[in-house]
């Protein structure tokens, strides 16, 4: 069961890959926010069931490294093309998006970090790749919006590339950032969590997925100062 829900993960990262590869941009979202909860509960159902195992930690990985790695460096990529291209998704192969799949590159080197680091059972060392991804989710969607306006804009590509750059150092970096995990049932020592939770849910239901963008930053902002690393 476990494994069946990991490789769900995984087949949904590479839907939603290829519906990027073809503009079919309207399920991209859905798809790696199935690949998400799928990723969430091949977890508890480990734990659950008393089945952990090394096989099934390095095909959480593999299936990560898809859905959380890919599908946001094919985001930069396509995103970096139309914003240089009157707006217009991609059909064919631009070396000017090839800098977008930098944040595969680094979401493949935090995967990695984060298998062998001790220090993050509990919260994190840099950007999580879903966390990367989620943001990129909130690009696309804003881009689905407005897309055509923003590439009018001539100062909105190269600041495309400083967030592809800010974000790939933001993964690796050494910044303490809090995860979601409670240490307890109570709000003593879990404040953060919760009001970063409740707000993400109103950002969430007023803005739906254009959000992501603004709720990652504000995980940025409350994480500085809030994990001692």
């Amino acid at each position: 069961m476990p494994n069946a829900l990991t490789l769900t993960n995984l087949f949904c990262g590479s839907l939603a890959v290829l519906n990027l590869v073809y503009g079919r941009l309207e399920w991209v979202t859905g798809l790696v926010m199935l690949a998400a909860l799928a990723d969430l509960l091949d977890g508890m159902a480990a734990r659950a069931l008393g089945v952990t195992s090394p096989m099934g930690k390095e095909l959480d990985s593999l299936a990560d490294m898809v859905s959380f790695g890919l599908v946001p460096g094919v985001i930069a990529y396509g995103l970096l093309i139309a914003m240089g291209n009157g707006g217009d998704w991609p059909t064919q192969l631009q070396l000017s998006g090839l800098p977008g799949l930098a944040i595969t590159l680094a979401s493949a080197l935090r995967l990695g970090k984060f298998n062998l680091d001790e220090r993050q059972h509990q919260d994190f060392i840099g950007l999580p790749t879903p966390a990367s991804t989620l943001f990129m989710l909130g690009l696309l969607a804003i881009y689905q919006h407005q897309g055509k306006m923003l590439a009018a804009f001539p100062a909105v590509l190269p600041l495309l590339y400083l967030l592809v750059a800010g974000l790939c150092w933001l993964m690796l970096a050494e910044i303490p950032m809090f995860s979601l995990k409670f240490k307890s049932r109570g709000w003593k020592g879990n404040e953060i969590k919760i009001i970063f939770a409740a707000l993400s849910m109103v950002l969430l239901f007023v803005f739906q997925a254009i959000a992501f963008v603004w709720i990652i930053l504000i995980y940025l902002f409350l994480s500085l100062g809030t994990v001692k690393q």
